[in-house]
């Protein structure tokens, strides 16, 4: 039952009260296409209004395991040098769920021909709130009776250098350190993470393309993890790749797929395994992603983007 395994989760963490838990955001397969999550830098970069929507399914036959849906638009003004966008983030593990609404500004810098510096605030709140069944089924629990709903202002930044073919970012998109149970022995805090991600495309002869692309992720109070992924780009209309996570105590392994079915619409599928013992559980993760881009002539010609 549902209530069971709040129960299992709950029996786990306050076994621990000093700091049970350092939230984080979630872990995506195709984070390559989904930038502005994490760096406001990103924000414009495309040149046209992107509108990208995503939903994760993590550790799919495994009752109570993480689901997260994301939105993001963003667009940049007339004259590409600033850019606009708003990030939401719905994350859900067990009993807990976070959410996470922020805007980001970036201000981008031309510094050849070829090559861009932007730099990128993001701010907004970060809601966290407990399933209603967890009090329910446990009317008087203290700990669970201490457990508050509630919103946290928070800032981000980052800082992006792009150019034809590559990119490097650098990025915190949470700099403040918030508790959402500041009076419980249960303890939910929001760490900060930083975020180093870059990529690169190679012309493989007339119609396909490489990229090769990695992030890394450091939290305070956790093991570092590093995503890498290759991918491979047919007739500028098909994506196909793979992917890899690592760290101290688990990681995944990955395969993507991305179509662009009308000129404006990309959709995109990624089916992950993972490498720790919940695999003996669990029936992989799903990951499927959509964006519509506003198609224009003038940027396809002149500066086609593959990141």
């Amino acid at each position: 039952m549902k209530s069971s395994f709040y129960l299992v989760i709950l029996l786990l963490l306050t076994a621990f009260p000093i700091e049970t838990i350092g939230q984080q955001l979630p872990q995506f397969t195709q984070y390559m296409y989904n930038t502005i999550a994490i760096n406001p830098a990103y924000a414009g970069s495309r040149e046209t209004l992107t509108v990208i929507g995503l939903h994760r399914s993590q550790w799919a036959g495994f009752e109570g395991g993480p689901t997260t849906q994301t939105l993001s638009v963003h667009s940049p003004l007339r004259d590409n040098k600033i850019g606009l966008g708003f990030s939401f983030i719905n994350d859900e593990l067990g009993f807990e769920n976070f959410t996470y609404m922020y805007g980001d500004f970036s201000y981008t810098i031309r510094l050849n021909d070829i090559s861009t510096l932007s730099f990128g605030l993001k701010a907004g709140f970060t809601a966290f709130s407990v399933d209603n069944e967890l009090y329910t089924s446990n009317p008087t629990d203290q700990i669970i009776g201490n457990i508050e709903n509630r919103w946290t202002p928070n800032l981000g930044a980052g800082i992006m250098w792009m150019w034809e073919r590559g990119y490097l970012g650098l990025s915190a998109p949470r700099l403040v350190k918030n508790s959402f149970t500041p009076d419980s022995d249960f303890i939910a805090l929001e760490r900060v993470s930083y975020y180093f991600t870059g990529g690169y495309v190679f012309d493989i002869g007339l119609t396909t393309r490489f990229k090769p692309s990695f992030m890394i992720k450091a939290t305070n109070g956790a093991t570092i993890s590093t995503d890498i992924s290759a991918n491979f780009l047919f007739l500028d209309k098909l994506w196909l790749g793979a992917a890899y996570r690592f760290n101290n105590t688990a990681g995944a392994i990955g395969l993507l797929a991305d179509f662009q079915i009308f000129r404006d619409w990309r959709v995109g599928y990624a089916f992950e395994l993972p490498r720790s013992e919940i695999r003996s559980y669990s029936n992989g993760t799903h990951e499927v992603i959509l964006m519509y881009q506003v198609f224009s002539p003038k940027r396809r010609e002149t500066s086609p983007r593959y990141y």
